[in-house]
């Protein structure tokens, strides 16, 4: 089992107003234990998926993982990676790519992406619940998914999520370890709430 006698995984958002605690301890570390993540954690995090918000519940999002114990298929979901997420990402105990399914309504196609993200705003979410760390990443050859994943036609990859149990920021490479240890900091919300127009 790996090391789970971590601090990293506790920084807490210095929120201005109340909020969850699930929303508050939710942030994104790279550093991950070997310690597995059974099948039943997993299908916890997809059922918190399924039930997010769906216009006409049309559901279009899809997930492909793989875990370290299938070394085959997790080497797959790794090599999509760029360099500088794949040198810590490998070391997570589950990748997941998520798709969408492209739209189907003329004018409202980018729908598809905003409920593919509530659905992952749901599987974090229950990730902080279950104790898993997870960390989202764009950095990806979305071409080499599409192949080597046999994504079909109508279907677009849009991140990569590390999953696991939180690990020693020890163990990342030197450049790594401030990021993983600095205070979050996020704007106030008067530079993106404005109240009856834009200012």
């Amino acid at each position: 089992m790996g090391n789970t006698n971590v601090t990293t995984l506790h920084k807490p958002a210095s929120a201005q107003y109340p909020i969850h605690d699930l929303i508050s301890h939710r942030w994104s570390p790279r550093a991950f234990s070997d310690q597995p993540v059974d099948q039943a954690t997993l299908k916890s995090l997809f059922e918190a998926a399924r039930w997010a918000a769906s216009a006409a519940n049309k559901q279009p999002w899809n997930f492909i993982y793989a875990t370290r114990e299938n070394p085959e298929a997790f080497e797959r979901l790794a090599a999509i990676l760029v360099e500088a997420n794949s040198v810590w990402a490998k070391n997570a105990s589950v990748l997941i790519l998520t798709v969408a399914k492209r739209g189907e309504y003329a004018g409202h196609e980018y729908t598809t992406y905003y409920e593919l993200g509530m659905a992952v705003g749901n599987l974090v979410t229950q990730a902080v619940e279950l104790g898993l760390a997870t960390h989202q990443m764009g950095g990806f050859d979305k071409a080499k998914a599409i192949a080597d994943l046999n994504i079909p036609e109508g279907y677009d990859p849009i991140t990569v999520l590390a999953v696991g149990y939180p690990g020693n920021h020890e163990t990342l490479p030197e450049t790594l370890r401030e990021r993983e240890i600095a205070e979050r900091t996020r704007k106030a919300q008067d530079e993106f709430v404005f109240e009856g127009s834009w200012k």
